[in-house]
């Protein structure tokens, strides 16, 4: 074996991880027991390398040590300017009469503070530097569409398409130059004068040779290029794309109320061929492409003072609200899959639901003096039933509208339109029919696409007469029998041929919504300014279930009330 090196024997064999491990062990790997070693003080205890270390508190270290800055011109660049936030309070817009807060009581001090978030007022922080900052990109769509505004279309040569018969001229004036041409030895005089004689002249130049100052010239051409040009020149140019990206804060709007697009539906009236008793009814909005029900139901009461006194035992005094025959509807996202389904309920009676609706598919209004006895036999069982379970409902009849027909039909047609909707057993199609002196019918099918933009706002108020209805069939409808049934109105089907039809006449009267109705009531049955008599018959606002999120903050406060429910 060969001797080692004199200066090999002199080199330390130690791993430099088995000397970290060694001054772990004995210092315990705190920086600060390092720094009592180097002052001279010795200490036993080890602080365990899994402790956690208190963060440095950063605004702490800042007050304690402030940033050394020399006077200068860019100074102004690194201190914070004081007067770059201002904070204004605004006055909270209050769309109801009275404020929708809780009930005072002894609630804990943090609801209470939530609660408060609701009424009191904006506090609004501009920024008088935001748009000196990096996070500040003032191309915005919106802003680069109203900078393009009145700028004129430059057309290039490029994008021109020839005129043929020009083109043609063109060629045969070329032909007839190069024959002239070729007669003639090139470089002779004769075809020089032929080539001045078909050249074009250039346009002079005015005042060329004249003798004229250098500022003189630079301050007419400053003049040039002001003249007619964008005040934001450069800002007409799109922004490039970054190679990273850089998250800007745009000033955000005020928090305000969240509506779409809004359509009233007024109830006008609701008749059978018979009437023996009390009907109810109600509306609600579903979305068939998305299985959802996109609206709360509003019940709505039709019934002769006559009828309504077979209830009388079961009804107190009724509230203004219950009272409501006309209903305001909100639509986020219309498209052409919504429906306005309507629901009939009759009281609680002994049976199954076909013999229930059996006497309104059999008697007709026609031959009420024929089976008058069997009429009044029927209304003092519903007497009975009323004044025992007057107070409990079972499902009776059914009908859907699709929605966009009626309004793109509403929209093409007079302003004075009835139109009249009927179910037929054969094809299944909407009918249509003008309030004029010629009485015709037309179809109102459309092929219309779900990715077509659907309004809601700039068509006609119609009225609408529904003269059919389904029979409920089972004690219930179920939403997946529903959504199947609304899928097939839309084209001929044969699932609806075996629902049996109960004839009937309900007027609607459907128009958009004004900017401020009167006498509105919203979900949470708070009046709406303005509201000059708490005694007129009110209108509903329906509560929205949006087919898809909406982001935008809660402003105001709203109570998810729970009523008991009768078996």
């Amino acid at each position: 074996m060969a001797e080692r090196r004199a200066f090999a024997q002199k080199i330390s064999r130690t791993v430099a991880a088995e000397v970290r491990k060694q001054i772990a062990g004995q210092y315990g790997g705190s920086p600060q027991l390092f720094k009592n070693l180097n002052v001279g003080t010795t200490t036993s205890n080890t602080v365990p390398l899994t402790e956690a270390v208190e963060p440095v508190d950063f605004e702490e270290y800042l007050i304690t040590h402030p940033p050394i800055v020399e006077s200068g011109p860019l100074r102004d660049l690194i201190e914070f300017p004081p007067d770059d936030i201002e904070v204004i309070y605004t006055p909270r817009e209050c769309r109801t009469v009275a404020q929708a807060v809780p009930e005072e009581g002894d609630t804990d001090p943090h609801v209470r503070d939530c609660v408060r978030s609701y009424t009191e007022d904006w506090a609004v922080v501009n920024r008088k530097y935001h748009k000196l900052g990096t996070g500040f990109n003032p191309n915005t769509l919106d802003k680069q569409k109203e900078r393009q505004k009145g700028l004129p279309k430059q057309v290039f040569e490029a994008d021109e398409m020839p005129d043929h018969s020009s083109y043609q001229d063109d060629q045969d004036d070329l032909k007839r130059r190069s024959m002239s041409i070729d007669d003639t030895p090139r470089g002779s005089w004769a075809c020089s004068i032929f080539d001045l004689k078909n050249s074009l002249p250039d346009a002079l130049l005015p005042h060329l040779l004249d003798r004229a100052p250098n500022e003189e010239i630079d301050r007419h051409n400053e003049e040039q290029r002001k003249a007619n040009r964008h005040r934001e020149l450069f800002a007409l140019h799109p922004a490039l794309d970054e190679e990273e990206p850089i998250e800007r804060h745009c000033v955000p709007e005020v928090p305000k109320e969240h509506f779409g697009q809004r359509l009233l539906v007024k109830c006008l009236s609701l008749k059978f061929e018979i009437e023996i008793e009390p009907i109810f009814a109600s509306l609600a909005l579903y979305d068939v492409k998305e299985k959802k029900k996109i609206s709360e139901n509003f019940f709505f009461d039709l019934n002769s003072e006559q009828t309504k006194g077979m209830l009388r035992p079961h009804i107190q005094t009724a509230a203004i609200s219950t009272l409501a025959r006309s209903a305001i509807f909100s639509i986020t996202y219309p498209s052409q899959d919504v429906f306005l389904v309507i629901k009939l309920e009759k009281v609680l009676q002994q049976g199954d639901i076909g013999e229930c609706a059996e006497p309104y598919m059999v008697f007709k209004e026609s031959d009420a003096a024929k089976n008058k006895e069997k009429l009044e036999k029927l209304r003092s069982q519903s007497e009975q039933f009323c004044q025992r379970l007057g107070r409990y409902r079972m499902p009776f009849a059914w009908t859907a509208i699709h929605l966009m027909n009626i309004v793109n039909s509403a929209g093409s047609l007079e302003r004075d339109t009835e139109l009249e909707m009927s179910l037929s057993e054969r094809k299944g199609s909407w009918s249509e029919r003008r309030n004029s002196s010629i009485m015709g019918r037309r179809s109102l099918e459309r092929t219309t696409s779900g990715d077509e933009s659907c309004s809601l706002t700039g068509f006609r108020p119609a009225t609408l007469t529904i003269t059919n209805f389904f029979k409920q069939e089972g004690d219930r409808l179920s939403d997946e029998d529903l959504y199947k049934f609304l899928a097939d109105m839309r084209r001929p089907s044969s699932v609806l041929r075996r629902l049996r039809p109960i004839t009937a006449q309900l007027k609607l009267d459907i128009s958009p919504a004004p900017e401020n109705p009167h006498y509105c009531l919203t979900p949470d049955l708070l009046q709406v300014k303005p509201y000059p008599d708490s005694r007129v018959r009110p209108t509903r606002e329906i509560l929205e279930f949006p087919a898809r999120d909406v982001y935008v903050p809660n402003t105001t406060y709203r109570k998810l009330s729970h009523f008991p429910i009768a078996d």
